[in-house]
C-alpha cells in the first residue's frame, strides 16, 4: 500500500498546498472522506477474493464488515492524519502512517478473516 498512499499524499499536497492547521484539517477531511472509504472497500474486496469467496459471499462479507471497519477507522485515523499533515514533512509522512498501520492492518486482517 506504500506506493498508493505515497502517491495520494503527493496529490493532496498539490490540491491543498500549505502547512497550516487549517490546511492539515482540510487534508485530513479529504483523506478520510475520499481515500479511506475507497481504500477500505478495496481492501475488504481483495481480501475476500484472495480467501476464495464467491462474488456473492464477498459482497455479503463486505456489507457485514464495512461500516464497522469504517467507523473504527474514523476513531483512529483523523487525529493521526491531522498531526501527520501538520507536523511531518511530505517525505516522512508515509513512514509515520506505516507505524500506525501496523496496528490498523492487524485489526483489518482480523476483521476480514
Amino acid at each position: 500500500q506504500g506506493p498508493v498512499v505515497g502517491g495520494w499524499y503527493r496529490i493532496l499536497d498539490q490540491l491543498i498546498p500549505g502547512t497550516t492547521k487549517v490546511v492539515a484539517v482540510k487534508k485530513m477531511v479529504m483523506d478520510q472522506g475520499a481515500f479511506a472509504p475507497c481504500f477500505l472497500g478495496c481492501f475488504l474486496a481483495i481480501t475476500g477474493a484472495m480467501n476464495g469467496l464467491s462474488a456473492e459471499e464477498n459482497w455479503s462479507k463486505i456489507q457485514q464488515d464495512y461500516m464497522d471497519a469504517l467507523l473504527t477507522n474514523y476513531c483512529i485515523w483523523p487525529p493521526v492524519q491531522v498531526a501527520n499533515f501538520y507536523f511531518v514533512p511530505l517525505k516522512h509522512r508515509l513512514a509515520v502512517v506505516q507505524c500506525v498501520a501496523i496496528i490498523w492492518n492487524c485489526y483489518l486482517s482480523w476483521k476480514a478473516n
